[in-house]
């Protein structure tokens, strides 16, 4: 009876360390992509502010969209980027009105599809969470 108990304990372990093996397999791409605003020099001489969204990875992302925040009033928006090669950081410019409150690089929010086509987004703060 105790080597069945045993036997069981280790199994349910092994089954717990694939799950999570599994979830950080899933989780390996998204982790590796990040957005951010920041100011960039127009060919012009001027300043923009710039959406830059790098994927770190070795695979495309898909569908990448960047909300932007919105009044209670306004309907919802965002920037749509689409694809992002591997190892590349794509740049679009940003909202202009965003030049006035700029102070530095940030992060910002972004939505996209990995290379297995899950739904992936990931908050202002860097977290990151699969949204179906």
């Amino acid at each position: 009876m105790g080597a069945f108990i045993v036997g069981f304990s280790l199994l349910r372990r092994e089954h717990r360390r694939e799950a999570d093996r599994g979830e950080e397999e899933r989780r390996a791409q998204a982790e590796r992509i990040s957005a951010w605003v920041e100011i960039v020099r127009t060919p012009e001489g001027g300043r923009e502010v710039s959406f830059h969204v790098h994927n770190a990875s070795p695979m495309p992302i898909y569908e990448v969209e960047l909300p932007l925040p919105a009044h209670e009033d306004e309907e919802p928006a965002s920037e749509f980027v689409g694809l992002v090669p591997p190892g590349r950081t794509v740049q679009r410019p940003a909202p202009a009105e965003w030049l006035r409150s700029y102070i530095e690089p940030e992060p910002v929010q972004i939505e996209f599809l990995d290379s297995a086509g899950r739904r992936w987004s990931r908050d202002e703060q860097g977290a990151l969470s699969r949204s179906d």
